[in-house]
This record gives structure tokens, C-alpha cells and sequence, in this order.
């Protein structure tokens, strides 16, 4: 059988059957085709965070823009369990807070936080927010992520650190100051309160916050037994260049992507 390889090194394939397609995000031949899809990746996002047990209490959110109308964001319904969340779930809204299509209410952090991070970053499709145990726990150091494994090194240099810790987020302008210490990376560590990743996809901005949560798992479990061996500059770059491309976020969520579909058939609904 002959084969071809897959011409991005960001996914890390080997040889592949030639025209293989399912390597490659897919395209649309409509707003409404790709505004489904979008829709169906949150939904699944929200049950893979349920099942990772990100969940906690009401706290939580991910938000997608909406291909036709980008300064409007699907977001899940307020006080709805993460393992619950379906398609039909969603609401739709726009910057300033109103519901645009849905019928259940938003989380007022949810908008304070995420109307100004998909201000900020234009580029940005979804955003991820989560209260979970070890992205909190870690928080409270105040400190970035050191290049201790090579998941981690998706983040080397390319996520932000965010200190100004006020209580719960109840205006835009702490929001605003979120965005800027996002800056340009693909997370900030929320001081005290947890983590945030973004995406230019759902499924990139949901694998960003799955690994970034391992990564502090694991820098946590490193340090509480011993001094933990950093992976120098030099290479932990590399590494990025290997696994923290937008589309590499894409894929590495596939394998979730397929158990969740598979699983809660009932997220499309």
C-alpha cells in the first residue's frame, strides 16, 4: 500500500494512507454547517469537563464565537451541570451581556470575563474557563508553569499570569485586565482562582485547558517530592513547536472527541 505523510509536523503523524482527510479540521459549505459544528464541539467540551470532574458547583464556563456574527458567544446555561449540557442548551450572546437566542440565563462572570478575552484577542475563537482542583491549587503560587515534562512545554513562554485577584468577577474592566495578561499566549493563570485557555477552535481551547490542568497536577506532584529537574530553553521550544500549534491543540483533543460523542450521543440533541 503506498502512503504519504502529512504535511504539518505540528500533529506529529507518521506515514498515512494518501488523501486522508480526518488528520485536518474540517471546512464548511456554510455559515450554518460550521455554526452546528461549533456549537456541537461546546457541548462536548462541557461534558468532557464534567467527566474530568472540572465541574464545581454553578463556576465555569467556555464560550465560542459565532461564525456569522463574531461579536456574538455561545455559552452554556447558568447553574446547568456541565454533564448535562446539550446542543439545544447553548445560549447566544452578545458582548453587552444580552440574549440574543435561548431561554435560559448567563453567568455574569461568564460575560465579564469572556466578552473582554474575545475583545482582546480577534484571533480567538473559544475560550475555557474552569474552577478545576489542581489549576486552583496551583494558582495560589502565583507563579507560571515550569518546562518540567514535554506536555508542559506547550506552554513555555506562551501563557500569562494574571495577579490582581479581586473576588468574583463582576465587571468588565476586571475582565479587560484579564485580557491583557493573556496577551498574545495560549492561556493565563488566573491567581488564586484558576486557569483560562483560548483557541482557535473549541476543541483547541478545551486541550489546552485538559493539559495545562495535568501539567499543574503533575508540577505539584513533582515538587511536594523532591527538586524538580527543568527541561532547558533550547529544547523546551522545540517541544513547543512539536505540540502547541493551534492545529495540534485540534487534534490532540480527536481521541476525546471520539469517546465523548460516542459515549453521550445525547449531547447533539
Amino acid at each position: 500500500m503506498e502512503t504519504s505523510t502529512v504535511v504539518s509536523p505540528h500533529i506529529g503523524a507518521g506515514p498515512v494512507p494518501p488523501g486522508l482527510q480526518a488528520l485536518l479540521p474540517p471546512e464548511f459549505d456554510s455559515v450554518e454547517e460550521e455554526r452546528l459544528h461549533r456549537k456541537q464541539e461546546l457541548a462536548a467540551a462541557f461534558r468532557l469537563f464534567g467527566k474530568l470532574g472540572f465541574s464545581e458547583g454553578v463556576a465555569g464556563h467556555i464560550t465560542a464565537r459565532d461564525p456569522e456574527n463574531p461579536e456574538w458567544l455561545w455559552v452554556n446555561p447558568f447553574g446547568m451541570s456541565f454533564n448535562r449540557i446539550r446542543v439545544s442548551d447553548l445560549v447566544l450572546v452578545d458582548h453587552a451581556g444580552n440574549v440574543v437566542e435561548g431561554s435560559h440565563p448567563v453567568n455574569r462572570a461568564a460575560l465579564c470575563i469572556h466578552s473582554e478575552v474575545h475583545k482582546a484577542r480577534p484571533d480567538v475563537v473559544a475560550a475555557a474557563h474552569a474552577h478545576s482542583v489542581h489549576g486552583k491549587a496551583f494558582s495560589t503560587l502565583r507563579r507560571r508553569l515550569d518546562p518540567l515534562t514535554q506536555d508542559a512545554c506547550a506552554f513555555f513562554e506562551d501563557h500569562g499570569l494574571y495577579e490582581d485577584f479581586r473576588g468574583v468577577v463582576n465587571d468588565t474592566e476586571e475582565g479587560r485586565r484579564i485580557g491583557e495578561a493573556l496577551g498574545p499566549h495560549k492561556a493565563v493563570i488566573l491567581a488564586n482562582h484558576g486557569l483560562l485557555t483560548v483557541g482557535q477552535s473549541v476543541a483547541e481551547a478545551a486541550w489546552w485547558f485538559i493539559t495545562m490542568e495535568r501539567s499543574c497536577q503533575a508540577q505539584l506532584l513533582a515538587m511536594a517530592a523532591g527538586t524538580p529537574y527543568l527541561i532547558d530553553r533550547d529544547t523546551a521550544l522545540q517541544v513547543r513547536e512539536q505540540i502547541g500549534s493551534p492545529l495540534s491543540g485540534w487534534f490532540r483533543l480527536r481521541p476525546l472527541w471520539d469517546q465523548i460523542t460516542e459515549d453521550q450521543p445525547d449531547l447533539f440533541d
